[in-house]
């Protein structure tokens, strides 16, 4: 595609600014962040600008300020690498209508093929992997090259054609050798979400990004349009949903399967029906391809006429179908990873958002969908509806609520727009929610649920004290146990919860022989354990437990040496039980944080008394040591799982400045 030249290429350029295009003032801001950048030297720059921006209106504007190299004064030509036919058309006719004396060519596929002589070339990136199609571009006759959707450059497929044009950015396949080139040339990104939730560092692309708007400030400032939110609690149970391990996303397949279901996909239409139906544009966002026309058939069997688009869409029919709906000829559009990014569409007055996701970027590109003004079309403003799962919670998972810092499971949002919402993010402030991702720092447990703790004479459960005089200890997992001293124990533990059912159960469970007798004939000393109560909650049951020792097991004298207080406890530990305790606690794992060291542990069990060397013994005979390390690991597991979600959150987020380098194959 070319069109009409006044002049010869490149003789023009320097003349031609954007002083006849009124920019708005956060343009003029980022043109003059990205022209000092690039006077001080730097020459690979990041900028970061929402949805609806002009983002294009932007980078062509600095194509025509920037001047030829003094060193290379022939380099007069630009390059914009773009990632969809789509995207290359809308530039091609954008710099066409600000600039008509350049001359413009695209490349891409075999419809479209550039001279490499144009003043402004706009390719896609998969047409540029070709080596016959990027080597007739010249580095050397380049002034610059702009990346659009340039969170994508970390990639290797991006990263083949920028080390063409600089061998700064690092070929990802050995025995490459990058042209000659006589300048520095500027290699320029631009994205509405200008990061990468998958690990790859931009670092290794761009040196730094010099200028940042998040989407939530443009709004407020009303370079986007007002948004009305509306959030819908679904029962969907996100829990068994497989993630995306490169990504950190959902795996659209797993999605699918709790998303795509007969009950929700009629939920998001009746929810439309009842929030939108009066909306005259609506695009919808699936998880795949099945989701998208399941979802479509819903809206039909309803009575609406939605149609949908995929990446399998013919290119013709999809660009039929996407000037249909931007004609207002039918009211809802369904995709999937098709629209999310560079979609030019700004009647969109409602965005229904039918697919969690873990990404802010992800969430961020949804929504913007519609956030473009339009007065022409009557446009006051946009409905976003997403839906959050009620079900198992799950970590990381992006929607109205959280964008806001709010609790999904504790906030209802219809109908409210972004200032209601800052409001009650504001009166919000100080409260933890689901989506408050802390610093780790360490596994964290309860002292005196480890077993070997000192803590309230290694009781266990200190809470009981109030309820019994007894010597019970916790085990662990809502179970308790009072030794009944050569007598056999009593256990209470939590019952199988139902209506009918009590919540406590108590057991007592005699003792047949001593244990030395028991040892040496190879059996158990205790007899059969019988269920001695019922109880609704735990004071009930160690109270009953307690009368029951008292008159059946106990009795006289003898009750008095079950007390916590008894005068026998305070007595130094036998050489018997400091044996026992000390080869049992040299076998515990040592992963976590707070272990004592050995000789700690050495002098701890020296000083041990008969009570707690006692209750040591009890908690360990009943399990205590492996819930506490179950415990433990389990801990450890979420203390990884905050780090990555962390890490991930991180690399979200865009600031200005340098950017992280790392080096990547």
């Amino acid at each position: 595609m070319r069109w009409p030249l006044a002049k010869l290429p490149g003789l023009r350029i320097a003349r031609y600014s954007t002083a006849r295009i009124q920019l708005r003032p956060y343009q003029e801001h980022c043109l003059e962040a990205c022209t000092d950048a690039l006077a001080n030297g730097a020459t690979r720059i990041g900028v970061s600008l929402p949805t609806g921006s002009g983002k294009t209106t932007v980078f062509i504007s600095l194509l025509s300020r920037l001047q030829p190299p003094v060193l290379n004064p022939t380099a007069v030509r630009s390059l914009i690498i773009v990632n969809s036919v789509e995207l290359a058309r809308q530039s091609a006719e954008h710099v066409a209508k600000l600039h008509p004396a350049w001359t413009v060519e695209i490349e891409q596929g075999s419809k479209h093929k550039a001279s490499g002589l144009a003043d402004v070339t706009v390719a896609t990136y998969q047409t540029l992997l070709s080596k016959d199609r990027i080597q007739k571009f010249n580095p050397n006759a380049i002034k610059a090259v702009i990346v659009d959707e340039a969170h994508h450059a970390a990639a290797p497929s991006y990263r083949r054609i920028l080390s063409y044009f600089d061998p700064a950015v690092k070929y990802p396949d050995p025995g490459f050798v990058p042209p000659a080139v006589k300048h520095k040339v500027p290699i320029i990104g631009f994205s509405a979400t200008f990061s990468r939730h998958d690990g790859l560092a931009l670092g290794s692309v761009f040196e730094r990004i010099v200028y940042h708007r998040d989407f939530l400030e443009m709004i407020k400032e009303q370079w986007l349009c007002n948004v009305r939110f509306t959030s819908v609690k679904a029962n969907i149970d996100l829990g068994s949903v497989t993630v995306n391990s490169r990504t950190g996303d959902f795996n659209p397949s797993s999605l699918s399967q709790v998303v795509n279901t007969e009950t929700i996909n009629d939920l998001v239409v009746k929810t439309w029906i009842d929030r939108a139906a009066t909306r005259k544009s609506t695009l919808v966002f699936c998880v795949n391809v099945s989701h998208v026309v399941a979802l479509t058939q819903t809206f039909r069997e309803y009575g609406i006429d939605a149609r949908y688009l995929y990446s399998g869409t013919p290119s013709a029919e999809r660009k039929d179908l996407v000037a249909t709906f931007k004609a207002g000829e039918f009211p809802v559009l369904l995709n999937c990873a098709i629209l999310t990014e560079g979609a030019d569409i700004p009647n969109i007055d409602c965005v229904v958002v039918a697919r969690p996701t873990r990404s802010r970027n992800v969430f961020a590109q949804m929504i913007g969908r519609g956030m473009r003004l339009s007065k022409e079309t009557g446009k006051a403003d946009c409905r976003i509806i997403d839906f959050v799962d009620s079900m198992n919670r799950v970590l990381g998972v992006v929607s109205t609520p959280t964008l806001f810092g709010l609790d999904p499971n504790e906030v209802a949002i219809d109908d409210e727009s972004l200032e209601m919402l800052e409001k009650r993010k504001t009166e919000a402030l100080g409260l933890d929610t689901p989506d408050d991702i802390p610093q780790p720092t360490a596994v964290t447990y309860i002292d005196y649920e480890d077993p070997f703790s000192l803590v309230e004479e290694a009781s266990g459960a200190p809470h009981v004290s109030a309820i019994s005089k007894n010597a019970w200890v916790g085990c662990g997992a809502d179970i308790y146990v009072l030794e009944c001293l050569g007598k056999g124990y009593v256990r209470v533990e939590p019952a199988a919860q139902t209506d009918e059912e009590p919540r406590y159960r108590g057991y007592y469970t005699p003792a047949m022989l001593d244990r030395q007798t028991a040892s040496s004939f190879k059996i158990s000393p205790y007899m059969r354990s019988r269920q001695i109560l019922n109880a609704e909650n735990l004071s009930d049951a160690i109270r009953g437990c307690d009368t029951y020792v008292k008159v059946k097991v106990a009795h006289g004298p003898m009750a008095a040496r079950l007390l916590r207080s008894a005068t026998w406890r305070k007595q130094p530990a036998s050489d018997g039980q400091k044996q026992l305790i000390e080869k049992r606690w040299g076998k515990r794992i040592n992963s976590a944080n707070g272990f004592p060291s050995e000789e700690a542990r050495t002098q701890m069990i020296h000083n041990l008394t008969k009570g707690q060397a006692g209750n040591i013994l009890t908690r360990l005979k009943h399990g205590a040591q492996a819930r506490f390390e179950k415990k433990v690991k389990e801990n450890t597991r979420i203390l990884n799982d905050l780090q990555k979600e962390q890490n991930r959150r991180a690399r979200e987020t865009v600031k200005v400045g340098p950017l992280h380098v790392e080096d990547i194959n």
